[in-house]
């Protein structure tokens, strides 16, 4: 998780440099490109038959709202420092927990409504309205995150039915062509300096991506998920190191008061599973708990 991280640390960076002589959208359009290309592999491994759905409508929501969340974030990452970019981008699970309710019917009790009251709070720490102009980079960033808590709420609602490998396939075979079309009305073909980076910006992606799925295999998601809080300071690195950009305090304050929240949710998450889980048959020894 510390590895995946990094990479999408490195991803942001990209992001911000290509940025400097490209548009944003031709940025997005080839970010898919090259993540189609990463996983290739895969669609030998699916097959045509794999691909088989009648929930095609849902992956296109999905599909949309994950490129309105690119949209969001990669706009986001070139109008404000990319530590307020990322901290934003934590208030995610937030928007989550309240799709959750109104979108898949679950029950959230007060407690971790209480939480994801504090995150926002977090969130406004970031944008601090009062104390200036928000900055249109700032609720770019919000959007992106409240595209990305659909995104997820409609993965959610995916795999009750779908397959993890048809889910990645068609979210990449759906993306690729819808980010082709906006990045059509600006298009330059890049230069021959650009074309490594963008190759690095797929690379360093797909590495998080795969690192991302690895960590999540081996250790439990309420043990993996602090460590995404990494994220703040390792993009805080990048962005000082490449872009001259210093984090301010209330960035630093309101980040951990998001990342708070969302690991309580997820704390939840997981005491209310352990409860619901039916009990493994055992002659006098307690199941593992953690």
């Amino acid at each position: 998780m510390t590895a995946a991280t990094a990479g999408f640390a490195v991803v942001m960076g990209l992001i911000r440099y290509l940025s400097e002589g490209m548009h944003v959208l031709e940025i997005i359009f080839f970010r898919n490109l090259f993540g189609l290309i990463a996983i290739m592999p895969l669609f030998w491994k699916v097959r045509i038959a794999g691909l088989r759905t009648q929930r095609l409508g849902l992956y296109c929501v999905r599909s949309a709202s994950g490129l309105l969340a690119m949209l969001g974030a990669f706009y986001a990452v070139t109008m404000i420092p990319l530590s307020d970019a990322i901290a934003l981008g934590f208030s995610a699970p937030l928007f989550i927990t309240i799709g959750a309710v109104f979108v898949l019917g679950e029950v959230v009790r007060a407690r971790r409504w209480i939480a994801t009251l504090i995150g926002f709070a977090g969130a406004l720490i970031v944008l601090r309205p009062g104390f200036g102009v928000v900055e249109p980079g700032a609720l770019l960033a919000l959007f992106g995150a409240v595209a990305m808590s659909v995104s997820m709420i409609c993965v959610k609602l995916l795999s009750q039915t779908e397959r993890p490998q048809a889910i990645v396939a068609w979210m990449t075979l759906l993306l690729t062509p819808a980010s082709l079309v906006p990045a059509l009305f600006v298009w330059h073909w890049p230069s021959f300096d650009q074309w490594p980076w963008l190759v690095a910006l797929g690379a360093a992606a797909t590495f998080g991506h795969f690192a991302l799925t690895h960590a999540y295999a081996v250790v439990d998601a309420s043990v993996v998920q602090p460590f995404d809080f990494l994220r703040l300071p390792f993009v805080g690195l990048v962005g000082y190191l490449a872009f001259s950009q210093t984090p301010d305090i209330w960035t630093w304050v309101g980040g951990t008061i998001i990342f708070l929240s969302v690991i309580f949710i997820a704390h939840r998450e997981s005491r209310s599973k352990d409860r619901t889980a039916p009990r493994p048959a055992s002659k006098g020894e307690p199941p593992d708990t953690l």
